[in-house]
């Protein structure tokens, strides 16, 4: 499945900038290298200038026969803690300037103290000077699905990607299979070792979180289809109303959980994003509560989303305040629980919002 932001022109018209494709699949072993080498192969039998940039084979043989006979640029060695490291050599392949470069798994975190930080942040660079780049990526590395993937299967995943990566890119190809099919290739060894295929299969890669994240990944690609067939109709939706979603977070370290899920459902209903903190004039943030928000308004950033930092004296005016201002159609809100007999004394912020709030959908989020 190809979900194209750019139907209208061959994939590698000229521009200033390069052009992307994303291979994305569900989970490790479907075969999105495999994919990304077999197309580049058959570009390189047309005449294309192909260059590996960076490829992780994870010692599979299939995929590394895939790859023979593609120029290889040599990667960077870099030193961290005593320790030699290999990194993909951005300026290098900037020098050797090919028509095509495959950059494997695009949410890697670099070596600390490199130029940037993110492999993305690379891909970024690389697509700026005009060279096209076919890069790898599965979909738990999505930024506004971290939490829900880490419900579904348990597992926390450290690096992600923003959302907006598939957005901006020119094409993205779904390598999809059967979870059963995974599973056969798990225990066939074509994944991992022989010595994780058990522990894998017992929690990663159990048929109903397999299930679950293949779900995920034709679901993200069907909206991005879904987008385009509306950019392209001219029509937004029935009523043409762009939902205005607000996130109002706190010092909280749960904030960030609360902007994932504000994403989710501006990607759903293709709205705006905006994320509130209400800081009381009178009282000074910690060190460490400062910086929960400044998380926030990165993670926002990342997002696509607008971060607001008001101050007011009271929390629930300032929200109300806000979304007034900014034509806010839903409010995501956290929910944190108190012993009942606050309740007789004082309203919650929550009780105080559903009475206040006229015509504004409220989504109440139940704490970890």
């Amino acid at each position: 499945m190809i979900a194209q932001n750019q139907l209208a022109q061959p994939f590698f018209s000229a521009s200033h900038s390069g052009k992307h494709r994303i291979y994305i699949g569900m989970a490790p072993g479907v075969g999105k290298t495999y994919r990304m080498l077999q197309d580049a192969q058959a570009l390189k039998e047309e005449g294309m200038d192909v260059v590996i940039g960076l490829l992780e084979t994870h010692n599979r043989e299939e995929t590394a026969e895939q790859a023979e006979g593609l120029e290889q640029i040599p990667l960077l060695e870099v030193n961290y803690q005593n320790k030699s490291l290999k990194e993909m050599n951005v300026e290098e392949i900037l020098a050797r300037s090919p028509q095509l470069v495959l950059i494997d798994e695009l949410a890697h975190t670099n070596v600390p103290g490199s130029l940037r930080e993110k492999r993305y942040q690379d891909v970024e660079y690389i697509l700026e000077s005009g060279i096209n780049v076919f890069s790898t990526v599965n979909i738990q590395h999505l930024e506004s699905l971290n939490d829900l993937v880490a419900k579904i299967t348990g597992v926390v995943v450290r690096e992600r990607i923003p959302d907006r990566l598939l957005d901006e890119a020119d094409e993205v190809v779904v390598v999809d299979v059967t979870p059963e099919i995974l599973q056969e290739r798990l225990e066939d060894g074509k994944i991992y070792d022989v010595h994780k295929i058990e522990q894998s299969l017992s929690n990663f890669f159990q048929y109903r979180n397999l299930t679950a994240l293949r779900e995920l990944a034709l679901r993200e690609v069907a909206d991005n289809l879904e987008e385009l067939a509306e950019e392209q109709s001219g029509h937004k939706g029935s009523n043409g109303v762009q939902e205005r979603i607000l996130v109002s977070v706190s010092t909280n370290p749960q904030s960030s959980r609360l902007v994932r899920r504000g994403a989710r459902l501006v990607s759903q209903l293709k709205g705006r994003l905006y994320v509130l903190f209400v800081c009381d004039p009178d009282r000074f943030l910690s060190k460490d509560e400062g910086l929960y928000i400044e998380m926030c308004e990165r993670l926002c950033q990342e997002l696509g989303g607008e971060f607001l930092r008001v101050s007011h004296p009271d929390i629930v005016k300032g929200i109300i305040e806000v979304a007034q201002q900014y034509h806010i159609t839903q409010i995501v809100i956290g929910h944190t629980r108190q012993p009942r007999w606050k309740w007789f004394f004082k309203r919650t912020i929550v009780q105080r919002l559903i009475g206040s709030l006229n015509g504004i959908d409220l989504h109440i989020i139940a704490g970890s």
